[in-house]
């Protein structure tokens, strides 16, 4: 089942459609063999609110369809993501005076999350997570845990049991949330007066600007920017009081958000007001540009992909989210890409959605070196390319799409 909006989710106004990329699969539904006949597919269409900015999904599959006790995604699996996650704990101690008695919530917050990283250091927290088997890991780790979607109507179980939180969190959760009223109805009921919500999503203007239309698959309801961020914000009576653009997920915004007059605007609110009113995010002949720039990626990485698998064997390095929406996109099979390796237990061995390519564990990897290999985890490039430094990358050559398709 899925869920259509004919309008916007937030604000309720008439949306405008931008970028249809055709019937999808469910990103993270890896498959086995027998499962392929009965895959189920949506329309991944994209909007814009003329009204308050917000991009979003015009259909997306139920929220249980893609969260629920086989999730795909493990964020133990990047050590990168896990010093993310380490940074920001220790920076709300130092910048934030957390004290060890004061709660620090997290919603999303997978295997572990940052309050994982508080919970190591003796801090009082909470992690809310929809997905039982990463909620599971997470409780391994001794992680306070509530399994379940976080709403206004759990925020207000959560308010009896443990008191309002001085710091609530979200890392690449908040836009997985098709009710965001609720989300920030939750926030507005658990957080104290003084206390604060960081979040960070995917950024609009990162987007458009590496037409990365991977990023735009079934989870990702929304792509924030400023803008729209802060037209939410307001009607919750809160404000954005500092801003941070992050390297993480192909290039994330941190959202430092409190409630109205309790902080100082920093200047780095501003700075990125003026960038996005240089972008224009209302402007339809911005979305029709990103349009065609999505149908120009498309062509030049099939083309390429076509030329270099004449002669030679190209794989997929990570079963990712990402991936699926270019290889459904793009039409791309076991013709052009012949496997993809990964390291996440519960993908290999299965078939990637929609196109079924097969996938492999690393040690086929290693005793079947292709001569190319796709980055279907470009934002992790960095973190990959140390990895293979004496190993694929003696001899083979990387490709990727963003923001351009090449070999690298």
């Amino acid at each position: 089942m899925t869920m259509r909006t004919n309008n916007c989710r937030f604000c309720e106004s008439d949306i405008v459609e931008a970028v249809n990329f055709g019937k999808m699969p469910i990103a993270n539904a890896f498959l086995k063999k027998e499962e392929i006949k009965n895959e189920t597919f949506f329309e991944l269409a994209t909007c814009y609110c003329p009204q308050c900015f917000l991009f979003q999904l015009i259909e997306q599959p139920n929220p249980e369809s893609l969260f629920h006790e086989n999730y795909a995604f493990f964020a133990n699996t990047s050590n990168y993501m896990q010093k993310h996650f380490s940074e920001l704990s220790n920076k709300l101690i130092e910048n934030f005076d957390l004290k060890k008695n004061d709660l620090t919530i997290e919603i999303g917050n997978n295997d572990g999350g940052m309050v994982k990283y508080l919970k190591d250091k003796g801090f009082n927290h909470l992690g809310i997570d929809p997905s039982k088997n990463v909620s599971d890991a997470a409780k391994s780790k001794g992680v306070n845990i509530l399994n379940n979607f976080f709403n206004f109507e759990l925020s207000k179980k959560i308010k009896n049991l443990y008191g309002k939180a001085k710091i609530i969190l979200s890392a690449n959760t908040l836009a997985h949330i098709p009710d965001i009223n609720s989300v920030f109805q939750g926030i507005e009921n658990l957080l104290e007066d003084d206390g604060i919500y960081i979040t960070e999503d995917p950024y609009q203007v990162d987007l458009f600007n590496k037409t990365s239309y991977d990023q735009i698959y079934d989870e990702h309801v929304f792509i924030f920017s400023l803008n729209s961020m802060n037209n939410i914000c307001k009607k919750y009576n809160f404000e954005i009081f500092d801003v941070e653009h992050l390297e993480t997920a192909g290039g994330s915004m941190r959202y430092y958000i409190c409630k109205i007059g309790k902080r100082k605007i920093s200047s780095n609110v501003n700075k990125y007001f003026d960038l996005e009113k240089k972008i224009n995010f209302l402007q339809n002949s911005t979305y029709i540009d990103f349009k065609n720039k999505c149908e120009q990626s498309k062509n030049n990485f099939v083309n390429l992909l076509e030329k270099l698998s004449k002669n030679n064997i190209i794989a997929s390095y990570g079963a990712t989210s990402k991936s699926t929406t270019i290889f459904n996109y793009c039409q791309i099979d076991t013709k052009l890409i012949k496997y993809i390796t990964d390291t996440t237990s519960t993908k290999i061995n299965k078939f990637s959605p929609g196109m079924h390519i097969p996938i492999y564990d690393y040690k086929f990897f290693n005793d079947n070196l292709p001569d190319y290999c796709f980055l279907g985890a470009w934002n992790h490039s960095d973190e990959i390319f140390k990895k293979e430094k004496n190993n694929f990358s003696v001899n083979g050559k990387w490709i990727t799409h963003v923001p351009e398709a090449r070999v690298i």
